[in-house]
């Protein structure tokens, strides 16, 4: 009996059976990844409004609240880090959605394997440099750098949820953001009409592009970040990697913006 399972086993074309199957993604068009990811953006958006939403009822503010009272609230940053937290998951599920339509393994599609150390090491090495050599043109240009230093960190520091703001800039955030700019829109446009390096500059000035609460020069800055999260993901082919590095990126940020106001 033995011996016949096994023989049938042998026999067995694993092929027939596509989650079994290895075989490489078939990423959405162009046309397709931009549509997804414009979706993921808006649920991101209504996620986000409606946690506040519930935030804001929770705190008892009245329907009178000015626009920019309104503004002035929402950009506390224990807030911001409640709505991060909330929409990560949901974000994450419309990529899920969006990859199994397509019949393919949601690790793959998105580039989930772990990086070697020496690509670990080796990405934050060169990371490391871009952000001295963007310190020092700060200072060169008499730049203030208050663009990359927001009152997030200190609204929600004085109103007591600086862990939440923490695990929402250093862990949900990049995990977010890397899974929809470098794993899926990556992924699809790289394999496009674009190709891997006009897929590198699209994704790089679209995520600058999103990153609204910085002024041209902050962008700029996002803009060549992006650029080397985007080379890590190509040459390494690990979208983890790209999850450690912007992660430890916005830990260092914020323990200098912690420094600053010690």
């Amino acid at each position: 009996m033995l011996s016949s399972a096994t023989e049938l086993l042998q026999e067995t074309d694993v092929s027939n059976f596509p989650e079994l199957s290895s075989r490489p993604p078939r990423p959405w068009s162009f046309i397709g990844t931009a549509l997804v990811a414009f979706i993921a953006y808006g649920v991101f958006a209504l996620t986000s409004g409606l946690s506040l939403g519930v935030l804001l009822s929770l705190q008892h503010v009245p329907n009178t609240v000015s626009p920019a009272e309104l503004d002035a609230l929402v950009a506390q940053g224990h807030w911001y880090g409640v709505a991060i937290i909330a929409s990560c998951p949901v974000v994450i599920a419309v990529l899920w959605i969006a990859i199994r339509i397509r019949q393919d393994s949601f690790a793959d599609y998105l580039g989930l394997i772990w990086p070697s150390r020496a690509e670990l090491a080796y990405a934050l090495g060169i990371m490391a440099a871009i952000l001295l050599a963007e310190s020092f043109i700060t200072s060169f240009m008499g730049h203030d750098g208050s663009s990359f230093a927001p009152d997030l960190y200190r609204t929600a520091r004085a109103g007591g949820g600086l862990l939440i703001y923490l695990i929402a800039a250093c862990i949900a955030g990049p995990i977010m953001e890397e899974f929809v700019v470098r794993g899926f829109m990556f992924q699809g446009w790289s394999q496009s009409f674009l190709g891997p390096v006009g897929a590198i500059g699209v994704t790089c000035a679209v995520w600058a592009t999103m990153h609204t609460q910085y002024d041209w020069f902050g962008e700029f800055a996002v803009f060549v970040l992006g650029i080397a999260l985007c080379y890590f993901r190509w040459r390494s082919g690990s979208t983890w990697l790209t999850v450690m590095v912007h992660s430890a990126i916005n830990l260092v940020l914020n323990f200098g913006i912690g420094l600053s106001l010690a």
